[in-house]
């Protein structure tokens, strides 16, 4: 049998853990994980507590060594290239890779990367699949460049999004997607007969990262917008509205269809079937809230313990873009 691959990883989030339980757990994957490079601890939770994160764990539970630099000095690349690898595997890492970081391992630097490319380069690809309206995203492998997210494409391996789906969920299926994407690409690594192509590079979208305030709603926007955008964003920022003064956390929503003579964000019925709130084009239903301090809850749960009046007008706000034609302004490391 021939000699595995030595493979560096470059990861510091869980999505990336059912493809190194596969790598380590599948006999028949002739792969040798050297080391692998994730992010510094950082202050997690209310309490602010140092914390080490899945990538990290996952790693010194099976005795890898660990390296976590803030940011990647010649030195950095000089422990790389120490390791001896043939190819280093790149997954939501959060470091910019420079080219003579990527040229260092043999058989060059691979990266997966969260939809189909060349839609949705950047930050959040998950959450912006989503509140963009998509039915489809996936993981796609390719090689890396210094250019964001343009390298040449291996393989994608697709998966749907339903209509409730939320990050969340998207997330758990691109996990998975993930082994049998690098189970076609492994032999043909191995045997240095895998192949690429170039991107459409006119036919690229941009994602930035996100934050706080693409929490807000514009209810004058169309309900199947409202929803997607609502779904794509839990749980974090995750959508939210004012009720008597309080922030009410939004977790899960649909679109209907019908329609209303009151103003946009008028809030017309509050039962089992969620709140149903007019929109500029449709019905949007909340399906689950949460209140400060609670659980996030299916709207009926909730509205036993916190009455909603039909009537009560929702604010609105406007929301910002979350796709562009260029790359978004990002803070290079």
């Amino acid at each position: 049998m021939p000699s595995p691959l030595r493979i560096v990883f470059l990861g510091s989030d869980p999505i990336a853990l059912p493809l190194l339980n596969w790598l380590v757990g599948e006999q028949n994957t002739p792969a040798e994980i050297q080391a692998v490079f994730t992010q510094p601890d950082r202050p997690v939770g209310r309490g602010q507590k140092i914390t080490a994160n899945a990538i990290k764990s996952w790693a010194l539970a099976r005795g890898l060594p660990v390296f976590q630099p803030e940011k990647l000095t010649e030195d950095v690349r000089l422990q790389l290239a120490a390791l001896g690898a043939d190819v280093a595997l790149v997954m939501a890492y959060g470091h910019i890779l420079k080219d003579d970081f990527i040229a260092t391992p043999r058989l060059g630097t691979l990266n997966l990367h969260t939809a189909i490319l060349p839609k949705y380069r950047g930050a959040s690809p998950i959450q912006t699949a989503i509140a963009n309206g998509e039915k489809e995203t996936g993981v796609t492998l390719m090689h890396v460049v210094r250019k964001l997210d343009a390298g040449p494409v291996a393989d994608v391996e697709r998966v749907p999004i339903q209509k409730l789906d939320t990050a969340i969920d998207v997330e758990t299926k691109l996990a998975a997607a993930c082994v049998p994407l690098l189970a076609r690409a492994w032999p043909k690594l191995r045997a240095g007969s895998l192949a690429v192509i170039p991107q459409e590079e006119a036919q690229a979208t941009f994602c930035r990262k996100l934050v706080k305030d693409d929490g807000v709603l514009d209810f004058a926007a169309p309900a199947a917008a409202l929803a997607a955008r609502i779904n794509g964003l839990y749980p974090w920022p995750a959508c939210s509205v004012e009720i008597a003064g309080q922030g009410v956390k939004l977790g899960l929503a649909e679109a209907g269809e019908e329609t209303s003579p009151a103003a946009s964000g008028t809030v017309i019925a509050a039962d089992a079937g969620g709140l149903s709130v007019v929109t500029g084009q449709g019905i949007l239903r909340l399906l689950k809230l949460q209140r400060p301090g609670g659980k996030m809850l299916p709207a009926a749960e909730f509205l036993r313990g916190f009455t909603v009046v039909p009537g009560t007008l929702f604010a609105s706000s406007p929301m910002k873009d979350l796709v562009s034609q260029a790359p978004f302004r990002r803070v290079q490391t």
